[in-house]
């Protein structure tokens, strides 16, 4: 790899955690928005027109609020925790292309749409990703607290169990493409067969999407799966002892782990960035905001499920169920192409 192409890829690196960082600001306040008027309350309002402000205001005040830590804790281990968290969320939207196919000239230089364009790109998704683990359960341990440690071990467990559905999820997607790369998976939306046209390819996988949508909730620890979170048991989980800008990184994390696999969807289940007639990096963004808006919506309308029915779901529904239409995809991609 030359210098020149890893300053290109630094530039870019840079660029992409910016554009996240604004879009989790702003996230806050759509989510917040959304939820106003789902409950017919105006919601954020104040700071500047139409509460546009409001996230750089609140940005503002927990840069400047008191942190307060327990005096059991592991000290080296409590600051390396939300570290960790952050890291891995931003780095797994690192296999993200935004748009395409062909890349942008800049100052004589030929620019992809993406930071990494790897031949395994939904396997970085997915090792990046189970490293965010790490992080929460190292929360919980050196927080020196039970509610902590409790938090901890529910979204530990419940991270390890989901991603297993989530991963056999989408290897239909890939028999179908035969390619792990993101861009190849965008691409044979466009050109299948006989026909050219964006053809979304949940119409070929809707199970292994629906088990997708699912496991994507959960691995997020968003509604209705919030349960490390259950403030009527745990306080606030693996979060309880944290405040001040590390509770912002772990905050930011869960936002933009929210973002990435809205993002996933976009590209593995409904053509990326193609939509007849708008330009692709719009297309691409008004998809993921679709997405994000459910997000938001299942918070709205769900109640957070027990302990013992959610592990029950992942473990003996989805996960059988995404073995079973792995087995069923491959009998008829072996009848078709025999």
């Amino acid at each position: 790899m030359t210098t020149e192409v890893i300053i290109v890829t630094l530039i870019k690196a840079v660029i992409v955690i910016g554009a996240l960082l604004t879009g989790f600001a702003y996230l806050t306040l759509f989510e917040r928005k959304v939820q106003a008027r789902m409950q017919q309350r105006p919601g954020p309002n104040r700071v500047g027109p139409w509460g546009l402000l409001q996230p750089a205001a609140d940005g503002l005040k927990l840069f400047f609020k008191s942190s307060s830590a327990p005096s059991g804790r592991d000290r080296f281990l409590y600051l390396l925790a939300p570290m960790i968290s952050i890291m891995a969320a931003l780095a797994s939207f690192a296999i993200i292309p935004i748009s395409g196919p062909g890349p942008v000239n800049l100052f004589g230089h030929s620019i992809g749409w993406y930071v990494m364009n790897v031949n395994i790109g939904i396997l970085w998704y997915l090792a990046v990703t189970s490293i965010g683990v790490y992080g929460i359960f190292l929360a919980g341990y050196a927080s020196n607290s039970k509610y902590s440690m409790l938090g901890a071990l529910r979204s530990s467990a419940q991270m390890i169990s989901y991603e297993m559905a989530l991963g056999l999820s989408l290897v239909p997607t890939f028999m179908i493409v035969g390619s792990l790369r993101l861009q190849d998976i965008v691409a044979y939306t466009v050109h299948w067969g006989p026909y050219t046209g964006p053809i979304p390819l949940i119409l070929l996988t809707p199970i292994g999407f629906v088990i997708y949508l699912i496991a994507a909730v959960a691995e997020t620890n968003r509604a209705p799966f919030d349960l490390p979170e259950a403030e009527q048991e745990l306080i606030g989980g693996f979060l309880t002892e944290y405040s001040g800008l590390k509770f912002v990184m772990y905050y930011l994390a869960e936002y933009v782990n929210m973002i990435t696999v809205s993002a996933l969807a976009t590209l593995l289940f409904f053509g990326g960035w193609y939509l007849w007639g708008v330009p692709p990096v719009l297309a691409f963004l008004l998809k993921i905001v679709l997405f994000l808006f459910l997000y938001i919506w299942l918070r709205g309308t769900f109640p957070r499920l027990r302990y013992d029915m959610l592990m029950r779901l992942g473990w003996k529904v989805l996960l059988p169920l995404a073995i079973v239409n792995v087995i069923v995809t491959g009998i008829i991609l072996v009848a078709v192409q025999g």
